[in-house]
């Protein structure tokens, strides 16, 4: 009987007022986010921490206090676990998390993913398209944790899933759903569906991270799916820090234009598979009253995939492929999600945990 650890990567988010400037320093200083060489790294995240702490407190002061991120990855966690247990009977299943910037940390998941004395490892992000600062961060944080436990089970890193259907086929469906209900509630009311996607900045891109790409590819499969025209979307970039140039356009840029000559908006949270700040807060709150001020006809955020049985079936599909692969390939290859003009997509390897 083979005994199965699957890793559930994600950002991680304060769960409450008092961890808010920890986990904004565990993020701005990674060396994945803000390049700089140390000390000035350091200096940096510091800096940030200080200036933004005090909006990011108001931001999660709208959910309790704190991040729902870790409560809802749990529940991903809880739903895949099911899944592969249904699917593998005769092998022992556990699905564990861990977070990027804060608990659970890699250090502590892989304790106790050693104690559980696995035959396999599955390393999956709940990032579907790859970026250097999310799907490379994360992984390369657990292979360094990982290969300190000096445990001989293989890892095998599942590195990006931008088309996969339980994702594409969600999204679609609930903007099919959303589309249908607004002809019965708008009828013959112009409308844009906006694609909102995290935004990154333009030099990380322009140093060859395929994030862009992925968002692309992800937004035109759920848009063929659902039957748009070209003319009826468009991909956004939200969540901007600092004065340097991001990914555009910028989603609140054209949320205020589009309100402006008062058409409807659907926005299609594309980069996230949970709730969390970004689309509780950033897109439910702060850009619905800025279309609606503007004179949006209407505003519509779908919801994010969640725990859907397809989305969950999707995940572990991946998984599944993951483990039955043998050779030393690309991970994203299992379908061919890296294009070849772009770099960066991660590696599978074959650990042996020697520290």
């Amino acid at each position: 009987m083979a005994r199965i650890a699957v890793i559930l990567f994600n950002l991680g988010g304060p769960d409450n007022q008092k961890a808010v400037s920890g986990f904004l320093y565990n993020l701005f200083s990674d060396k994945a986010i803000i390049k700089a060489p140390q000390p000035i790294r350091f200096l940096l995240a510091k800096f940030i921490t200080w200036r933004r702490q005090k909006k990011a407190k108001k931001i999660y002061s709208y959910l309790g206090g704190g991040s729902p991120i870790l409560a809802n990855t749990q529940e991903q966690a809880e739903a895949l676990e099911n899944k592969l247990r249904q699917n593998f009977l005769k092998d022992t299943v556990k699905v564990f998390i861990s977070m990027r910037y804060w608990h659970p940390f890699s250090q502590q998941v892989a304790s106790q993913v050693k104690d559980f004395d696995p035959n396999q490892i599955i390393a999956l992000p709940l990032y579907p398209q790859f970026s250097t600062t999310t799907t490379a961060s994360s992984l390369d944080n657990w292979q360094k944790t990982w290969k300190k436990q000096g445990h001989l089970a293989s890892v095998t890193s599942v590195c990006c899933y931008p088309t996969l259907s339980g994702f594409t086929e969600v999204m679609a469906k609930s903007l099919q759903k959303e589309m249908v209900q607004l002809q019965r509630d708008f009828p013959g009311t112009p409308y844009r569906v906006l694609f909102s996607a995290h935004g990154l900045p333009q030099k990380i891109v322009e140093q060859g991270d395929p994030y862009d790409v992925h968002i692309a590819t992800s937004a035109a499969a759920v848009a063929e799916k659902a039957g748009l025209r070209p003319d009826q979307w468009q991909i956004t970039y939200q969540s901007r820090v600092g004065p340097v140039l991001w990914l555009k356009p910028y989603s609140e840029n054209v949320i205020r234009e589009l309100s402006n000559q008062h058409q409807g908006l659907i926005i299609v949270p594309i980069s996230f598979v949970s709730e969390h700040s970004e689309t509780l807060v950033e897109l439910d709150i702060t850009y619905r009253d800025l279309a609606l001020e503007a004179g949006a006809a209407f505003y519509r955020r779908l919801p994010t995939v969640g725990i859907d049985e397809i989305f969950i079936q999707g995940l572990a599909n991946l998984t599944e492929q993951a483990m039955r692969s043998k050779s030393s390939i690309t991970s994203c290859s299992l379908e061919g999600y890296c294009p070849s003009s772009k770099s960066g997509c991660y590696q599978r390897t074959q650990l042996k945990g020697q520290p």
